[in-house]
């Protein structure tokens, strides 16, 4: 079987796939997306409590009424004295608020107040600071607890309004709530660092177990307060294996994860969505033994401002060079690009201004590189997934969507190849889901006997299924996870898809194994060491199934980086 035919989908022959034990990562998910989210929020205590005095009901009438209620108005004075001086002494001085807002998802605010009062009926209102109000009545002292979900990521002003009409007077208090949830905006496809160069960092290869420090906040027209970047990461002039972790650095302890693989000679991108740092700067660890050259290009940001939300999609093949999908058939000639329609298409909306892609490389007849862009403007001088002669590869793009829905494929080699494209989801305004990052860490790792595995490779045409989202994680659009597929013997590639069906309950047979898809995560040849940035809806039902579609038995490694979320 060749590689061309892997990489498509092709040519493989149908099986039934049984998969092993359901992997339950769903406890360190729900721990992960608490850890991530609760880091937001505000306190403000009962001393902070602004008191009005409001006027009396008689008050807005007095000039008005005065002439014919002048008797009245006597005979009320005189009738209850003792009262009325009671009440506008102030019988309720202790009436305050304390208000604390967190979160536990990504738009999701869990507001406390605790109210202070003597035994008089309240008013209270609750200005969530989006337009929203909830309204709410209480009798002397309360405790509040009320949830609310924003439609956007942004910093909003909450505000807890208590009315004690009998005695006119009123308390507020509140404070400022930033969503933990961060928007993307799309970005022009620009170099960060380059060690071959000096980029952003001195010339020179990193060392073996060492790092290279990248400017992200307030570099290239990144703004300051961003919260996470998209980078494409590049390994180049290596010259043995290892790997290199992205992370925010300083601050912040390394993970036990890995965002690229690389072996000698090869020049291995991936794309990486990492948190910043608060000095602003991300940290590119070389976890081998040998200097490398690394390489790394934005392609986009996430702040906690009001930007574009992301949208997953089931993998849809927009554009195949060898089938005349999306372009005219036949290899892309050397150093030459075509554009091609996204917006609109598909199932994808016309006003989107990023989008999330799988592109793969095959039967290229020399070196080179690949470039997706805006389907107007030039071409960056950054690259998305490095090549050689008849190697099939694959990686993620996140690439910005001109006005008119279009984006550009530029082949950088001197020899033409096949190109195919799968789009896995959008970035647009009208989209809610926000990205929450997490700590990274690992849900399985074949080669182990942990993360709930069984022990064994990942084997050939068969499948394995993790139920990722726990019950309290509602609002789930998709999983940053990062695949990578080591210890082959053959060729393949791997798909990652939603499982139709749940997860069975301890003791139920396993549950059907779903349609096998057709598109690819990442593709492999023999002794390869092969990772890839997959951003993975997990369905109806929380559960992703992720498949082996080649005829030799590898090992799978899986990472989880974060997930957006709409609540």
């Amino acid at each position: 079987m060749t590689a061309a035919l892997v990489a498509a989908g092709l040519g493989i022959i149908p099986g039934i796939a049984q998969a092993a034990d359901p992997v339950p990562v769903a406890a360190g998910v729900a721990e992960a997306i608490a850890e991530a989210s609760t880091s937001e929020g505000f306190h403000s205590p009962a001393d902070r409590t602004i008191r009005t005095t409001l006027p009396t009901a008689t008050d807005g009438k007095a000039e008005a009424n005065a002439k014919t209620a002048a008797p009245q108005k006597a005979q009320t004075a005189q009738a209850a004295p003792t009262e009325h001086a009671a009440l506008d002494a102030g019988a309720n001085p202790a009436l305050a608020v304390d208000v604390s807002g967190t979160s536990y998802t990504a738009h999701g605010i869990e507001l406390t107040a605790l109210i202070t009062s003597a035994d008089f009926a309240l008013d209270i209102v609750i200005d969530w600071g989006d337009g929203k109000t909830d309204t709410l009545t209480a009798q002397g002292t309360y405790e509040l607890h009320r949830s609310h979900t924003y439609d956007k990521s942004g910093e909003y002003q909450v505000q807890v309004k208590v009315t004690d009409t009998a005695n006119a007077v009123e308390a507020a208090n509140g404070g400022a709530f930033l969503t933990p949830g961060a928007d993307f905006t799309p970005h022009t496809p620009t170099r960060l660092l380059d060690t071959r160069n000096g980029t952003g960092a001195a010339v020179g290869k990193v060392p073996g177990q060492g790092s290279a420090r990248v400017k992200v906040a307030g570099n290239a027209s990144v703004p300051a307060g961003v919260t996470a970047v998209a980078l494409n990461v590049t390994a180049t002039e290596t010259v043995d294996s290892g790997h290199v972790t992205v992370w925010p650095g300083a601050g912040y302890d390394r993970p036990n994860t890995s965002n690229l693989n690389y072996t000698a000679g090869r020049s291995v991108p991936n794309m990486v969505i990492v948190p910043v740092g608060e000095d602003g700067y991300v940290e590119l660890f070389n976890g081998g033994w040998q200097p490398v050259d690394l390489i790394a290009d934005v392609t986009g940001y996430f702040t906690r401002a009001s930007a574009s939300g992301y949208t997953s999609m089931t993998p849809a093949r927009f554009v195949d060079t060898r089938e005349g999908v999306g372009t005219a058939p036949g290899k892309l000639a050397a150093r030459s690009a075509f554009t091609t329609g996204i917006g609109g298409l598909q199932g994808v909306p016309q006003n989107i201004k990023a989008v999330a892609l799988n592109v793969t490389v095959t039967e290229p007849e020399g070196p080179g590189h690949m470039t997706a862009s805006s389907g107007t403007g030039p071409v960056p001088t950054a690259s998305n997934l490095n090549f050689v002669p008849g190697q099939t590869v694959a990686n993620a793009v996140i690439v910005p969507v001109a006005e008119d829905g279009t984006i550009k494929i530029f082949n950088g080699a001197w020899s033409p190849t096949h190109v195919v494209v799968d789009v896995v989801g959008y970035y647009s305004p009208d989209s809610k889901a926000a990205f929450l990052p997490f700590t990274p860490f690992r849900t399985l790792d074949t080669r182990e006997e942990a993360y709930g595995w069984p022990g064994g490779r990942f084997r050939a045409r068969e499948h394995i299924t993790q139920g990722f989202t726990p019950e309290a994680a509602t609002g789930v659009e998709a999983y940053v996870l990062n695949a990578t597929v080591t210890e082959t013997r053959g060729t393949g590639f791997l798909s990652v898809a939603p499982s139709p069906y749940a997860l069975p309950a301890a003791g139920e047979p396993a549950a059907p194994a779903g349609p096998r898809p057709v598109s690819s995560t990442l593709n492999w040849t023999t002794g390869d060491t092969v990772p890839n940035l997959v951003q993975a809806s997990d369905g109806d039902h929380g559960v992703i199934t992720f498949w082996n579609q080649g005829h030799e038995d590898a090992d799978l490694v899986l990472d989880v980086f974060g997930v957006y979320q709409t609540k």
